[in-house]
């Protein structure tokens, strides 16, 4: 018996039998990277004429595929989804049972079938002829029945299964899966999928937060923005502070235009100086006249950037006259999730 069929001893795995392990899972790694390199050589023009086939798509693409070749379907289907190609997974032994009925004459049909005789398949095939839907299968059998009979044939064939039985789809499934991810990024770029789309297919995901949501979504506003007069005394600045709990106060003047802050920073400051007197003092005479602001229509993610880069925890939130609209603090930006 060779690394790859060398049974391990049933009393426990010794270091001979640890070493038989690792080369088998190395073989598999040679194997499936071979699968893989081969796949380059068939990005010819029948993968260029599925691309075109799917772009011209004014329905969705419909994968479907049977047992393991299914699974891979699933995931190709949704990364198609998410990357702006409108795609979804129909099982092939549903679809002959009602299913079909999701399939428009306007999709697009991707089939996946490693051998290319998959009977759940060949038996909706006439059906899809029939209402005219654009063929894509991608097989290991380019002679096969549904490699014959679609628009485009995709080449996934593998020179061997990593399974030593050669039974189990192991650098087959890798090879349909790497494919379907080839179809997918290239349909990304060429519609020019960017960034800001795939936030907004991912709405609840780090990037999709990142992108998506902005100032006005997070900031404390009305009642909740910490604010004082000019001429409000240092105590009364206090108290506001600590009634709003953002660790600031904007300082604005009778139109309620910014015209400085005065944060926890600069109280410990302020009560380092032992000639301060907390209640004759007035806040603007100890404020910060060049505080770091930001708009309300800007990314969340900008404010934590900013807070950041210049090592504060709060921001206030002003409009073009300068008028204080909101305000945030990094626990903000934390409960929203954005860092």
């Amino acid at each position: 018996m060779n690394a790859r069929t060398a049974p391990v001893p049933r009393g426990g795995v010794h270091e001979a039998a640890s070493d038989a392990l690792a080369a088998s899972a190395r073989a598999v790694i040679r194997i499936e990277s071979c699968a893989i390199r081969d796949l380059e050589t068939r990005i010819d023009g029948a993968f260029s004429k599925a691309c075109r086939l799917i772009l011209a798509c004014r329905g969705r693409v419909v994968v479907s595929g049977m047992g393991k070749s299914g699974h891979i379907a699933r995931k190709i289907a949704a990364t198609l989804a998410s990357t702006g190609t409108p795609a979804f997974f129909v099982h092939p032994g549903e679809a002959s049972h009602g299913d079909i009925g999701m399939v428009t004459g306007q999709d697009v049909m991707l089939l996946l079938s490693n051998s290319g005789e998959t009977d759940e398949l060949l038996t909706i095939l006439p059906l899809l002829k029939r209402q005219g839907n654009p063929l894509i299968a991608m097989t290991g059998n380019p002679r096969s029945t549904l490699a014959r009979d679609a628009d485009v044939h995709l080449d996934v064939s593998v020179s061997a299964e990593a399974c030593p039985l050669g039974l189990a789809p192991t650098a087959s499934t890798t090879a349909a899966l790497v494919m379907g991810d080839a179809l997918a990024i290239a349909l990304l770029e060429a519609r020019g999928f960017t960034t800001e789309d795939f936030a907004r297919s991912h709405p609840a995901g780090t990037l999709g937060r990142r992108l998506l949501l902005k100032i006005g979504d997070v900031m404390h506003t009305g009642d909740g923005i910490p604010k004082v007069s000019a001429n409000a005394s240092l105590t009364e600045a206090l108290m506001e502070m600590s009634r709003k709990g953002l660790g600031m106060t904007a300082i604005v003047d009778d139109a309620q235009r910014l015209i400085g802050v005065f944060t926890d920073g600069d109280l410990r400051r302020t009560l380092d100086d032992d000639g301060v007197d907390m209640r004759a003092t007035s806040v603007s005479q100890v404020m910060s006249r060049t505080p770091k602001t930001i708009g309300p229509d800007k990314l969340a993610a900008e404010a934590a950037q900013l807070m950041e880069t210049y090592k504060i925890h709060a921001l206030l939130v002003i409009d073009d006259e300068r008028h204080v609209v909101g305000a945030l603090n990094i626990h903000d930006l934390l409960r929203a999730r954005v860092v």
